[in-house]
């Protein structure tokens, strides 16, 4: 024990050191967020919104990469279809043809959709994703060629998204001045208990609100989160002359982030579309990411090797201050989250000795440790500096998911160096691997989920007119409980073929269907309608109220 006790406090000055580099960092970043934050209350010019500026549709490709997603790509397809308000745009998913299930579930959304159209790519999978999305815009450029019509923007989606309904139409409107577009992406909301998506939803609110943010505002290059980027043609055509017609690297397991970086240095502008609000729900590309904690380090190993490791290889350490600043916060993680795990496994050995000296009345072995003034002022700051970075966290998460998740984030952040430090040693030792045998680094697949009870739509070949909606009959409305109508603003319009229509003004949140087929039976559809015609039928649904005497 004496020995085990030498050992850990001779850690305690060096994990102190390097917390304090980091928290350092963190801080510089986190005034500098707040200074530019100040500055632009002083001088903030109002932010333009789909419908603000009347600008037409551009032709927009989205393309989907897949790899055994035959059970989530069919009700992504129909719920993003249904919800997205934009009418210019092909949707062209890409599957290998050793996947057969996953081609078939595409094939099934081409029957119902026209613009739905399965790219087959010519080898078997799984390769990388950047491969698979090369072989989809080639087959976006065939059908180009086949329909004699040319995509102004092309826009990267996975088969787990749920795409906000204004989307396209930000990306249509960013794409005026802009070259890359990206749209916040923030996981969606899970129960407390499900912890390893938790930290998901902490460090992805620190993340788009903090990181992302001021990456374009201190010089820096803008990766792409990989879904909701929309990209001009010009610059992804300059990509593809720029790395022998291959837009995406097929050798790289994080070919947003290598994008990003590629466009930023050819000149391209980029722009983060600011975090807000609608209706109380974030403007973001919405997924569930793993929940599990070995899919989580799974995913996290194909980001270090691909940021970290992959883009060290290419790009070594950029050109200019800017460029060398955003590398190290990208990849100081190689050092620091084996650290904080190891920060971690000190801090609990820390407190069992501690607890087990008060049980039995012997000595703590630790209580010896940093008696000199440094040594307690470096601790100390330490501690300061993780608790900041602890509170900023909280914030932001607070900010997105509510008060009551984020005071978990303390928990989550534990489990968070778990997950991180596993991963970083993980990809690590993949790499230094596929380096020695000469062998390439192939798609690390997660599991993928999709929300079970999505926000759903009445297909295009079945809408209920606007005009319609307004003679419901009066049996017909009373259908739902007032109350429950008032909750989720929809209102029922029509009872056909074992389906009740409802309207509303915009599509439903989550847990919407679930409250919902507590009170029918019947399946259910939602239809969405001109503000106006909603409000006016709520309104004739509204119960009289008795007059008291």
């Amino acid at each position: 024990m004496d020995v085990l006790d030498g050992v850990v406090a001779a850690c305690l000055v060096p994990l102190a050191i390097a917390a304090i580099v980091s928290g350092l960092d963190d801080l510089a970043l986190d005034v500098a967020l707040a200074w530019n934050w100040l500055g632009r209350r002083r001088t903030r010019p109002s932010m333009p919104r789909p419908g603000q500026e009347r600008l037409p549709e551009k032709r927009i490709a989205v393309l989907i990469p897949l790899w055994r997603e035959e059970a989530v790509i069919g009700k992504m397809l129909e719920r993003n279809l249904g919800a997205v308000r934009y009418h210019n745009y092909q949707v062209f998913a890409g599957a290998y043809p050793n996947d057969p299930a996953t081609m078939e579930a595409v094939r099934e959304a081409e029957e119902r959709y026209s613009n739905v159209h399965l790219a087959v790519v010519p080898h078997n999978g799984p390769t990388s994703k950047a491969d698979c999305l090369n072989w989809i815009v080639q087959a976006m450029r065939a059908y180009e060629e086949a329909c004699g019509e040319r995509f102004d923007l092309v826009v990267t989606h996975d088969a787990e998204d749920v795409l906000h309904p204004d989307s396209l139409s930000w990306i249509n409107l960013y794409a005026e001045r802009y070259d890359m577009v990206q749209v916040p992406v923030l996981p969606l909301a899970t129960p407390f208990r499900k912890i390893t998506h938790g930290v998901y939803c902490d460090e992805f609110a620190e993340y788009q609100t903090k990181d992302v943010p001021m990456r374009t505002v201190l010089k820096g290059f803008l990766p792409s989160n990989g879904v909701g980027t929309g990209y001009t043609r010009r610059a992804l055509d300059r990509l593809a002359e720029d790395a022998d017609h291959r837009i995406f690297d097929p050798n790289c397991l994080t070919e947003d982030y290598d994008c990003g970086l590629r466009l930023h240095r050819l000149g391209f502008r980029q722009i983060f579309i600011p975090l807000s609000f609608d209706q109380g729900e974030p403007v973001a590309t919405r997924e569930y990411f793993p929940q599990k904690f070995r899919h989580a380090v799974r995913q996290r190993t194909r980001w270090v090797t691909g940021i970290c490791l992959q883009s060290w290889a290419k790009h070594g350490w950029g050109r200019g201050a800017a460029q060398l600043y955003w590398f190290w916060r990208d990849r100081k993680g190689l050092i620091g989250n084996p650290l904080s795990l190891m920060g971690n496994l000190v801090c609990l050995y820390g407190l069992a000795t501690f607890a087990w000296s008060k049980l039995t009345g012997d000595p703590w072995g630790l209580s010896a440790c940093a008696q000199s003034p440094s040594e307690q002022a470096l601790l100390g700051s330490a501690l300061l500096l993780q608790l900041h970075r602890l509170l900023v966290r909280t914030l932001c998460a607070a900010r997105i998911y509510g008060a009551a998740f984020a005071a978990g984030t303390p928990l989550r952040a534990v489990w968070s160096n778990w997950i991180n430090g596993l991963a970083t040693l993980s990809a690590l030792y993949q790499y230094a691997r596929a380096r020695l045998l000469r062998v390439p680094l192939v798609w690390l697949k997660t599991e993928h989920t999709y929300p079970s009870a999505p926000p759903e739509t009445v297909q295009p070949e079945e809408p209920i007119p606007a005009a319609a909606a307004l003679t419901a009959r009066p049996e017909i409305v009373r259908t739902l409980p007032w109350r429950l109508m008032r909750r989720w603003e929809v209102v029922p319009t029509q009872v056909s073929g074992g389906t009740l229509y409802l309207v509303s003004k915009a599509p439903p949140k989550a847990g919407f269907m679930s409250e919902i087929q507590r009170h029918t039976r019947l399946r259910v559809r939602v239809q969405v309608v001109p503000q106006e015609s909603f409000e006016e039928l709520l309104r004739r649904a509204e119960p009289k109220r008795r007059k008291i005497s």
